[in-house]
């Protein structure tokens, strides 16, 4: 089927059940858009089949109703686009319109000249319903003829219709062809009212005219013609008989057919009835005798390509009941000049009257702009399919200039724009190198150097995705990012922070290729203002300036191997946040003097591993939390050795629900020793060196007379304060005081 159905089918489908099921449908059919739907392109029938049944599947409709509800689709569909007058002049009712439709399928021929058109064929009854004859050489599309009578019905003459499938059977027209045969029964169920022609009353007066003059003799006088005056006035005639004898032919036909035709002679296989499809006797003429008939000359030596290019004629079929003749009146079926020079036939063979002069020179015309039709839509086919591969191209394009860039600066690169140099009052930047990089690189080849720098780099930059960071730039085993560049933000050394302890940790997971064991990375953070802007015009970068700089590269180099060194500004931006570090104290830094720098060790979340060197013995400092279980030592008023042990279950006896109720327990926290909760006596003090997180105390309400400075949710004191804590209604789960 030609591309012109395949294009109906998906304007059916996306305006029903749009865009998105037309490409499931699409898919699932194997077919390829630009390179299956080109209007005048001839495609094999499996794909339409393809197109139905996926149609069928997807939408879950069968196949039958998908059939039904396309074929109502196109005639709305031609009448929309072009066809509307020549499908409303074809017929003055629905019976007439049928019986030319096989006239319209053999115009249509003459563009589509690959089409292999069904036929139709009405029978009146006595009750005015209709049996519609329906014949294809294809199979099972019969459904398509319900939803085109009833389209034509509804939008054509204002009917309604009730069409009935009767059967369907196989007719083999000879030993190769064979077509189905498909009866309907057709009921008008409502019809609209009756236009009075104009020419009626004309028409009338011209009839009673005519009977007024019937005794007249001229009337009567008999008009006859030779029989060489009739070939050669209908030069392309034939008359045959009904065992299809040939008894005449036109004088154009003897002169043009291949083989030598003879009064007497037997008719087929020399001739040969191409439309409607049918077994070549008098009976199946006389059943198609409305239609338009195309015979055909072969040349007798029953090759594929003779018949396909053989002299073929078109025109009508007249039985002539009183002598028993078939005659056959046509035209040569000619489509263009060059089938002309191919048959040997030329404008002087076509009578004056025949319009098959002026069909040829517009069939001529035609065929030119259908020509180029088919070449814009190779075109366009081949512009579509080379503007989805630029696409492609153009987005991994932007995904390495956004990789090489950031996305802001990037689009205002595209756009032809200046990139203006720009300040920024706060960002955190970080820097890394691998510890004993240089040893590395001297014991180990190039690249076995380039792929664990690769397998590395590869990590981190998955982890700056992950915690929204940019990546400024790798030099040899020198990793930089920043975060607050190029979009502003207060929150900035949170993200670089956690990033920081990611790629610790994914550090470790890259063994070095000199000595197997995992590799310990420098890490250096500082906070401060920079100024960024794209340097270069060959191959710009994006690059940052300033002291801040600076300064977070002498965090690294001065750094620990396997820790993070962070800047007194970075600590500061940290401090509340809910990280866990430890004061490394004074340090001289090269172009920076005396700085008290920290490490930062972990977060809420997670810690990392601490190498074992001479600062894992310090102590966490005062605001941060650790992931530890509170233990106290006791007071004066309380058992030596013992202390509290908040993990314990709650205690139910009656006498210790009502030391809870009725007494404040009043807690000073240190970092030794443990008791249980029961043991711990009345109004014992214990000294608190530590933040506790409030809610963490699922049985305590903390008052607000408590000696308590809250920072989201946590309760940290000094070591001379103290938190009274009333455990009323202490709860059934074990109660839990960890140092987070």
């Amino acid at each position: 089927m030609y591309g012109h159905i395949h294009c109906v089918i998906k304007d059916l489908v996306t305006t029903q059940f749009g865009q998105e099921a037309w490409e499931v449908i699409l898919n699932d059919a194997g077919l390829q858009e630009r390179e299956h739907l080109m209007l005048f392109y001839h495609y094999d029938d499996s794909m339409t089949l393809k197109l139905v049944n996926s149609a069928s599947k997807c939408l879950n409709l069968p196949v039958e109703t998908v059939l039904e509800v396309f074929g109502d689709y196109f005639l709305v569909h031609c009448l929309k686009y072009g066809y509307d007058d020549m499908l409303r002049t074809l017929g003055s009712d629905i019976t007439s319109f049928i019986q030319n439709l096989d006239s319209l399928h053999s115009l249509l021929a003459l563009t589509y000249d690959k089409i292999v058109a069904p036929s139709f064929r009405c029978e009146t009854q006595k009750d005015g319903s209709l049996t519609l004859h329906y014949y294809s050489a294809r199979q099972g599309l019969h459904p398509l003829v319900k939803g085109v009578i009833r389209a034509v019905a509804r939008e054509i003459f204002d009917q309604e219709v009730d069409i009935t499938h009767l059967s369907t059977n196989t007719e083999h027209l000879d030993d190769v062809r064979k077509q189905e045969h498909s009866v309907f029964h057709v009921l008008i169920t409502k019809t609209k009212e009756e236009r009075i022609r104009p020419e009626g009353l004309e028409m009338d007066i011209l009839i009673k005219e005519v009977d007024n003059l019937k005794d007249n003799s001229e009337l009567n006088a008999p008009v006859s013609l030779t029989r060489e005056q009739f070939v050669s006035s209908f030069p392309y005639h034939l008359i045959f008989d009904g065992n299809l004898r040939l008894q005449q032919f036109g004088i154009s036909v003897g002169k043009l057919s291949p083989v030598k035709l003879r009064e007497g002679m037997l008719m087929p296989p020399v001739f040969r009835v191409v439309y409607p499809r049918m077994n070549f006797s008098i009976e199946n003429i006389r059943r198609f005798i409305n239609a338009i008939f195309v015979i055909a000359i072969d040349s007798g030596a029953g090759l594929q390509e003779e018949q396909d290019h053989a002299f073929s004629m078109k025109g009508q079929m007249i039985w002539i009941e009183a002598t028993k003749l078939m005659i056959f009146i046509g035209s040569p079926r000619l489509t263009s000049l060059k089938e002309m020079k191919k048959m040997n036939v030329y404008m002087a063979d076509i009578p004056l009257y025949d319009v098959t002069r002026e069909m040829v020179l517009l069939y001529q015309q035609r065929n030119a702009e259908i020509d180029i039709t088919k070449k814009l839509d190779e075109t366009t086919a081949e512009l579509k399919r080379t503007s989805k591969e630029l696409e492609k191209e153009k987005q991994k394009t932007e995904r390495l200039l956004y990789q090489m860039l950031p996305e802001k600066v990037a689009h205002q690169l595209k756009n032809g724009q200046r990139v203006e140099a720009e300040k920024f009052d706060q960002v955190t930047i970080l820097f890394s190198d691998i510890v004993t990089f240089t040893n590395i690189a001297a014991a180990c080849s190039p690249l076995d150097v380039v792929k664990m720098l690769n397998d590395m780099y590869h990590r981190f930059d998955m982890k700056t995705t992950v915690h929204g960071v940019y990546k400024v730039e790798t030099i040899g085993d020198a990793y930089m990012v920043v975060s607050g560049v190029p979009e502003k933000t207060e929150v900035h050394a949170q993200p670089v922070a956690n990033f920081a302890l990611d790629m610790v940790e994914e550090a470790a997971c890259v063994l070095s290729p000199a000595t197997g064991k995992p590799l310990q990375i420098r890490v250096g953070i500082h906070s401060g203002p920079v100024v960024a802007g794209v340097v270069g015009l060959k191959m710009p970068r994006y690059c940052l300036f300033g002291d801040t700089v600076n300064t977070a590269s002498r965090m690294e180099s001065h750094g620990i191997p396997g820790r993070i060194h962070l800047s007194p500004s970075t600590y500061s931006a940290l401090q509340g946040q809910g990280y866990l570090c430890k004061s490394r104290g004074e340090n001289v830094i090269k172009g920076k003097g005396v700085m008290h720098t920290y490490f930062l060790v972990g977060n809420n979340s997670h810690r990392i591993s601490e190498p074992d060197d001479e600062f894992s013995a310090l102590s966490f400092l005062d605001d941060q939390l650790q992931h530890e279980d509170i233990s106290v030592s006791p007071s004066k008023e309380s058992k030596e050795g013992v202390g509290i042990d908040f993990t314990t279950q709650t205690h139910t006896s009656p006498e210790t629900a009502e030391i809870t109720e009725q007494h404040p327990l009043s807690i000073h926290a240190s970092l030794s020793g443990t008791v249980s909760l029961k043991d711990i006596p009345i109004d014992s003090e214990l000294k608190l060196d530590a933040c506790i997180d409030s809610e963490t105390i699922q049985d305590g309400n903390t008052k607000e007379s408590d000696k308590c400075v809250r920072k989201k949710s946590k309760c940290c004191f000094n070591e001379s304060e103290t938190a009274s804590y009333d455990l009323e209604n202490p709860s059934p789960s074990s109660r839990t005081c960890r140092i987070l």
